[in-house]
């Protein structure tokens, strides 16, 4: 039995999530450029471990995670942008990745392997 969420399976959901908790940053809701690239990245890193956690293989939505949290982290702090700009990097990042490993990733089955019986 597939985890699905809507009928949709957790990892588009989650990095989904996180592309658009992003684009909240960029509405201008009273975040400086610290706070808001903050908020991108750990955002990010969290939503992503939990869909890492609920997809496999592991290693794709943990990678996806990995690269969407050093690019916001990498925009907001490695270079003087707007939050705005760290929040559509993060997007962006999100979006191209999850497109590219979508075919690579399935949701966690409910079943567990079992051992082949001795002969």
């Amino acid at each position: 039995m597939k985890i699905l969420i809507l009928n949709r399976e957790p990892a588009l959901w989650l990095n989904s999530l996180s592309a658009v908790l992003g684009l909240a940053v960029t509405f201008n809701i009273g975040l400086t450029e610290a706070q808001a690239g903050w908020t991108v990245a750990g955002v990010s890193a969290i939503l992503g471990a939990v869909a890492a956690a609920l997809t496999r293989p592991i290693a794709v939505q943990a990678f996806t995670t990995l690269v969407a949290t050093v690019a916001s982290a990498t925009a907001a702090f490695g270079y003087d942008m707007q939050p705005t700009t760290t929040a559509a990097v993060n997007g962006v990042v999100l979006a191209i990745l999850m497109f590219v490993t979508r075919g690579q990733v399935s949701p966690v089955t409910g079943q567990t392997a079992t051992p082949p019986q001795a002969a």
